[in-house]
């Protein structure tokens, strides 16, 4: 008795670990960008490009910035439909930073991936020398 339980848990935990996960899953091409050494007041922008490679249509609702020097744009505000992509372009302003940046963007979605709620990007803001 106890072997035919075994057998069907066993067959139980197989069938869940093959199942596919429903729903829209955001899969980003490169989800880090580094600017290198930028100079202090260089505005700079990067693109991410991301596919849904899920099987429902994705929706980004919003995507959050944690400083006013940096600004999201360019997301598509209608559904991406299973293996389309698109993309989020993200800029920089670099006025009054110093020093290693290091940036967090939040992607609101309704994707079930957890890993595919946020980018990030590195630049290393070098002083602006005065002019001889």
């Amino acid at each position: 008795m106890s072997r035919i339980f075994f057998v069907l848990m066993f067959l139980v935990i197989s069938v869940g670990a093959m199942a596919q996960t429903t729903g829209p899953v955001i899969t980003w091409e490169k989800p880090t960008h580094d600017f290198g050494d930028i100079t202090q007041g260089d505005k700079v922008e990067h693109t991410f490009s991301f596919k849904n490679s899920g099987n429902e249509p994705l929706i980004i609702t919003n995507v959050q910035v944690t400083c006013g020097c940096t600004t999201p744009k360019g997301w598509a505000r209608d559904p991406i439909l299973p293996g389309q992509s698109g993309e989020i372009t993200v800029a920089f302003n670099s006025l009054g930073k110093y020093g290693k940046q290091n940036k967090v963007v939040t992607i609101v979605s309704n994707a079930v991936n957890s890993e595919g709620t946020q980018v990030v990007f590195t630049a290393n803001v070098l002083e602006k020398k005065a002019p001889n």
